[in-house]
């Protein structure tokens, strides 16, 4: 995984969609069981925003424009089935949406809006999924795409996650933002 290494005054922030128990565990013993080193300090996870070098005073700016973009997103089904590569340019396998890949395309567009804190060039096109192994052998890519072959997961996204990069090689959520659906049905149970 390619974290930047952030300037004085700066942190590394991700945004993504992440699995909820039991099936990130599922998706976790996959990538441990291959040898990832990245399988207990990596949640599981879509991304909408891959690591990115902030100033830490932009946090408020861009934790109240995720909130914007969570309550104009309605929550939506994936479902994750079938394994891909994106070897050999990069020493990754992963999860397919079958379910639900137009949905995150139009949604780290509203993360990634120009007009907004995290309007950043990527430096690959965007292709939603989650990654089951990463940098690791070619042996054990293919050990954790057989693993992964008969998984088959379904969820509802309901919201975004914000994530900071906690300098020890794990990350923390420091925000997530429920889509406005999910916000709504919240308020009205209490």
């Amino acid at each position: 995984m390619n974290v930047p290494a952030p300037d004085a005054g700066q942190c590394v922030i991700g945004v993504a969609i992440a699995l909820p128990e039991p099936e990130a565990a599922r998706v976790r013993a996959v990538r441990e069981a291959a040898g990832d080193p990245q399988a207990l300090v990596v949640p599981p996870h879509i991304t909408l925003l891959p690591p990115t070098a902030v100033e830490i005073a932009s946090m408020g700016a861009i934790t109240a424009h995720l909130e914007r973009v969570a309550a104009r997103t309605a929550p939506f089904p994936l479902r994750l089935q079938g394994v891909g590569t994106f070897r050999p340019v990069s020493p990754v396998v992963f999860l397919e949406l079958s379910r639900g890949a137009q949905q995150c395309h139009d949604l780290q567009g509203a993360v990634r809006d120009q007009d907004g804190p995290l309007g950043l060039p990527l430096s690959f096109p965007f292709h939603p999924h989650v990654t089951l192994a990463h940098e690791i052998d070619d042996a054990a890519l293919d050990s954790a795409a057989g693993a992964a072959a008969d998984l088959d997961i379904r969820f509802t996204a309901s919201r975004l996650h914000l994530y900071r990069f906690t300098g020890q090689g794990g990350w923390r959520i420091v925000a997530a933002p429920a889509f406005a659906a999910a916000a709504q049905a919240l308020s009205l149970a209490h």
